[in-house]
């Protein structure tokens, strides 16, 4: 097979060779490399905020429904090629075509909510104290923003971060996972082919520990928007007081998935699969763990049991429900965590190894796997898997539940399903979290607002919220009175 070189981009051009060391990029379904990119040494990070300094201020002062038009010029690019994408995302990633293309359209949506949303940026007028006066409060963009990408969605974190940060006057220089940086290099040449200025987009690849690290100590950076583990966030929240840099982390979560006994047991059912086996698990709001009432425990798991055994694992490109985890690092890791709760008693109902037959001995698959009897301590449930794994604990009813809840850190999203409407209404000021799916699987609507709460993340994305992370506010005293 072919091993196409893809390149970064850095003021309008491309970069054809860097520091020498090149990332290998694997199809995690066989485990074949299909493509190559050189790592970006800091000379060429530094020219890359350079050039976005460069370019800040002329974006800045086109009309907002100007810079709207260079975003729409994007999305109507990605539009018309959304197939090569998605296969592109399905080599890349792992995920199913099916969700590949949600994922490209969801891009798309991301970045055409924030072109429409220019022209609603909204400042305010006070009554002054005195007369002759105007107090005013403006909102202005930071400057040169940095996007740190993770690998579980290539396209769509990037239209996420840009979409905002450019529409509200920033420039933005991306950094993809170093799992999956040809995704980024291929939307870079929309962005290249749809005539943005030089420096308002530019696009390195490398490590974070090194080169994003880099960027978010520069003191040209401005605000950094980071998806990622929350081990990293804390790097990087250190790393930006520096410079006392603006934030917006979404960082790791591991959300229960509560039923009690007044639940509706099948819709149920059907959620917490589906919210579990998205992406192979790869979602930082997936349904990580069960937490059951114990009247209704058996029925529950009996019924969720036969569901798991009808997800269709094999080959993404075809109509299957779900694919290889993106890394063997994460396949291992996911395999340890599962071994580990066997050995401290917990029993495996399905799963649990390697999906057998010819087409699944190389890459990294991992079976839809169940474990039962799984307690507060153990590995499953202490730790975010990001993995096809699913551990059920029983409750004795809705307190418990919060309580567990509660006493965690990572604090990003929960699930609830009940029918009594006192509870739920309870749960929205008792849970502290900062999602709750209510009688609803997995989803993410653009004009919601996606934050995580205690160490789960800092500052939020999507919706009039997220647009308003990517703008500083100014405060204007000004007398007319001559």
């Amino acid at each position: 097979m072919e091993i196409k070189n893809y390149d970064c981009y850095i003021n309008g051009e491309w970069i054809k060779k860097s520091s020498g060391e090149k990332i290998e990029v694997e199809n995690p379904a066989n485990g074949e490399v299909f493509a190559s990119m050189y790592v970006s040494d800091e000379s060429e990070a530094q020219l890359a905020l350079e050039s976005a300094e460069k370019a800040q201020f002329a974006w800045q002062m086109l009309p907002a429904n100007e810079r709207a038009k260079y975003l729409y010029a994007i999305t109507d690019r990605l539009g018309k090629e959304k197939e090569h994408f998605a296969k592109l995302l399905v080599m890349e990633q792992g995920k199913t075509l099916a969700e590949a293309y949600g994922e490209v359209d969801d891009t798309i949506r991301y970045i055409n909510y924030s072109a429409e949303a220019g022209r609603r940026i909204q400042g305010s007028i006070f009554p002054s104290d005195n007369p002759n006066e105007q107090l005013s409060i403006h909102k202005v963009p930071y400057g040169v923003t940095v996007g740190l990408m993770a690998f579980n969605y290539p396209l769509a974190l990037i239209g996420r971060k840009i979409g905002p940060a450019l529409i509200t006057g920033n420039t933005m220089v991306i950094k993809p996972s170093e799992l999956t940086p040809i995704t980024a290099s291929e939307f870079c040449r929309l962005v290249h082919d749809a005539g943005l200025p030089k420096g308002v987009i530019s696009m390195v690849v490398g490590y974070g520990p090194s080169l994003g690290k880099f960027l978010v100590e520069n003191p040209i950076t401005r605000l950094i928007s980071m998806t990622g583990s929350t081990r990293a966030g804390q790097a990087i929240y250190k790393s930006a007081s520096t410079n006392v840099a603006g934030l917006v982390l979404e960082l790791g979560g591991k959300a229960p998935f509560i039923v009690l006994e007044d639940a509706n047991i099948d819709k149920a059912v059907e959620a917490a699969v589906i919210s579990r086996y998205a992406n192979c698990g790869q979602v930082c709001i997936c349904n990580e763990m069960v937490f059951v009432d114990d009247k209704i425990a058996d029925e529950f798991t009996d019924k969720l049991l036969k569901r798991v055994q009808q997800i269709r694992v094999g080959n993404p490109m075809t109509a299957v429900d779900m694919g290889p985890n993106v890394s063997p690092v994460g396949l291992k890791r996911i395999n340890e965590i599962v071994q580990q709760n066997i050995a401290a008693g917990a029993e495996l109902a399905l799963g649990g190894k390697r999906p057998e037959g010819a087409e699944f001995e190389k890459g990294n698959w991992y079976e839809p796997t169940v474990l039962l009897n799984v307690k507060e301590d153990h590995a499953s449930i202490q730790e975010e898997m990001f993995g096809p794994v699913l551990p059920i604990v029983k409750i004795n009813g809705y307190e418990e539940a919060k309580a567990l809840l509660n006493k965690r850190d990572d604090s990003l999203s929960a699930y609830l399903y009940t029918q009594n409407h006192n509870i739920m209404m309870r749960s929205i000021q008792e849970f502290q979290i900062g999602t709750i799916f209510m009688n609803k699987h997995i989803v993410g609507y653009i004009q919601g607002y996606h934050s995580g709460h205690k160490k789960s993340g800092f500052g939020g994305e999507d919706g009039v919220y997220g647009i308003e992370e990517y703008l500083q506010k100014r405060t204007i005293y000004m007398d007319y009175s001559s």
